[in-house]
């Protein structure tokens, strides 16, 4: 189940790279939360504890539940569907995935840990999840995509220390999810206002206010 969970990681982070409906991102991501949930009790399934299944059950119903929910009103609201002209076009983004997959096997195989990880691919995917959600940043013009970047960024966060020390202590956790709650509140009521400002959410188009 581990592997599969890793495995099922690496290939919502490739589909990201090529998707321009807005809707099936949220999605993706909304999965990916979930999956890091599981990740987190089966890598520690033989020392699991009552407080580590709350903190993997806080996450996953935070980041697969409350997030999309708060970024589909965001989409009803801006009434836009998908993403038509990103800045890096999504063929060169599916191209670039694959770059920031091979980086992360390299870097991966680089990093010596005090405790081997539970599954060999764990650091390389929490790093190419991490890559992925500074690429939406960075290449998609959707204030809303680059939000869900923002999260995916979270999430190779949370598994790079799941992978690393196999447990974060509660209150880090606790602070890293109150941190993406807040960024993702906060952006919905920026997409809010950009789309009445604008009539859409790209937000290249904020470099018009400037005096």
């Amino acid at each position: 189940m581990l592997e599969l969970t890793v495995m099922l990681l690496l290939l919502a982070d490739m589909a990201l790279f090529g998707l321009s409906l807005l809707s099936t991102c949220i999605n993706i991501v909304a999965l990916q939360g979930v999956l890091l949930g599981f990740y987190a009790i089966f890598a520690q399934w033989h020392a699991l504890t009552p407080r580590l299944v709350i903190i993997a059950v806080i996450s996953a119903s935070l980041k697969g539940i409350v997030f999309p929910y708060l970024m589909r009103r965001a989409v009803k609201e801006a009434n836009v569907r998908r993403e038509i002209e990103p800045f890096v076009g999504y063929g060169l983004s599916v191209v670039a995935g694959l770059a920031f997959l091979g980086a992360s096997l390299w870097l991966g195989s680089k990093i010596a840990l005090t405790a081997a990880p539970l599954h060999p691919f764990a650091i390389p995917a929490s790093f190419m999840t991490l890559f992925t959600g500074l690429f939406l940043i960075m290449a998609r013009k959707k204030a809303l995509l680059q939000c869900l970047g923002y999260v995916v960024c979270e999430n190779g966060i949370y598994m790079f220390g799941m992978a690393a020390v196999g447990e974060i202590p509660v209150l880090i956790e606790l602070g890293i999810l109150l941190d993406a709650f807040v960024a993702v509140f906060v952006m919905g009521i920026v997409i809010y206002h950009i789309n009445r400002e604008f009539d859409h959410i790209d937000s290249d188009q904020l470099n018009s206010l400037k005096g």
